[in-house]
């Protein structure tokens, strides 16, 4: 619990369930990103967190941003963003959208297939793009799907394509999974990407950056390899790769500048069993996934809790959230135990949740509002 954040929910108690948020962690957290990894051009993901104060923030130590719709481009525009610090690093984007972004000063624009290329050449006319490939996910608690990317000979053609209808053929692109906890796996995307770059190379088009994603991770309940880490893995393999040549080299956190920044503190509504004898006891708390938890979903993410009774005699529990929803089932197999004093009205506060809860948080659903901020 960050020192800052234990007192402003002592002094303020505000009405649960919230998010407090400590605004100089983040500085805090992109400061070492930077130290780690100080080649690397630092393009927040604002998915993660599209707060203002925490954009106005990163704005002030002149971050750049990676921006999936008009609607987060326009956020960071109104924190004091420029424009051509901002990538438009969704592959799938509406015509309106790519439109308003050229005409707003956006001049880097993501894809991984013809039809979203054409689309670019067409209403953003010669934006720098880049391709997204696919890669191993092998190591992420949050892998991502194929929903994304293409594979290498399809990129390689498409890059030509780019240059063809007169875009710029900026750099490729790839994103190992979120809360990736293995450093291999930027190293094997790095050779991949290394791959490509020599082929296209060869077929005249020079590359010039990589952009080596997000998927940085935190701390929840087990430990994960420090940021230092991942900063000599990937320049270890970017040498490797590159020799002296080395591209520009952007990176795409989210979860990492935030997600410990925040604690969402939360209430207990009900604590039962299923049966007389059942050991396992229900506690119902009062945000569940879909208040904002839904990095749950298959019990993947998995958050630290504190409670008023912790040291005390603990025993197993399910953890569910309020909704009339079956599936508002937050962890079943997970193992989680808590203390057998937790009653109902108990405060609890879930650490590290700074990142995919607010943004995630449904807008009324069973008429619950969404998720209070508190950014301080």
């Amino acid at each position: 619990m960050i020192p800052k954040i234990a007192q402003f929910l002592r002094d303020h108690v505000p009405a649960t369930p919230c998010l407090v948020l400590d605004v100089d962690r983040v500085e805090e957290n992109y400061r070492r990103l930077k130290d780690a990894l100080p080649l690397a051009r630092v393009y927040y993901a604002v998915k993660a967190n599209p707060a203002a104060p925490i954009l106005s923030r990163l704005t002030g130590l002149d971050s750049s941003f990676d921006a999936a719709s008009w609607e987060e481009i326009e956020a960071c525009l109104a924190a004091g963003a420029r424009p051509d610090a901002i990538s438009y690093g969704n592959t799938i984007k509406k015509v309106a959208a790519i439109k308003a972004a050229h005409e707003a000063g956006v001049t880097m624009f993501a894809f991984d297939s013809e039809p979203e290329l054409l689309k670019i050449a067409k209403h953003a006319p010669g934006a720098r793009v880049y391709c997204r490939i696919l890669v191993e996910n092998k190591g992420a608690e949050w892998p991502l799907s194929r929903k994304f990317g293409c594979e290498l000979e399809m990129a390689r053609e498409l890059m030509v394509k780019a240059r063809e209808l007169g875009l710029d053929p900026y750099g490729i692109s790839f994103h190992v999974g979120s809360q990736q906890t293995s450093t291999a796996a930027y190293e094997g995307a790095i050779a991949r990407v290394a791959m490509l770059f020599t082929d296209l190379k060869e077929a005249g088009v020079k590359l010039r950056m990589v952009n080596l994603g997000g998927g940085y991770p935190v701390r929840y309940r087990q430990e994960v390899p420090g940021i230092d880490d991942f900063g000599t893995a990937i320049m270890g393999a970017m040498t490797r790769h590159f020799g002296n040549d080395l591209p520009e080299m952007l990176i795409e956190p989210g979860r990492f500048l935030v997600g410990d920044a925040g604690v969402v503190s939360a209430e207990v509504v009900l604590v039962s069993r299923k049966g007389k004898d059942d050991p396992v006891r229900w506690v119902y708390l009062d945000i569940g996934r879909f208040g904002g938890l839904a990095e749950t979903e298959g019990e993947a993410i998995k958050y630290t809790f504190r409670t008023p009774h912790d040291g005390g005699s603990d025993g197993p529990v399910t953890i569910a959230g309020p909704t009339c929803d079956s599936t508002d089932t937050l962890y079943e197999k997970s193992n989680y135990r808590l203390p057998l004093a937790l009653d109902c009205g108990d405060r609890v506060e879930l650490l590290s949740t700074g990142a995919y809860v607010t943004s995630y948080a449904s807008q009324a659903f069973n008429g619950f509002r969404p998720l209070a901020e508190h950014y301080i």
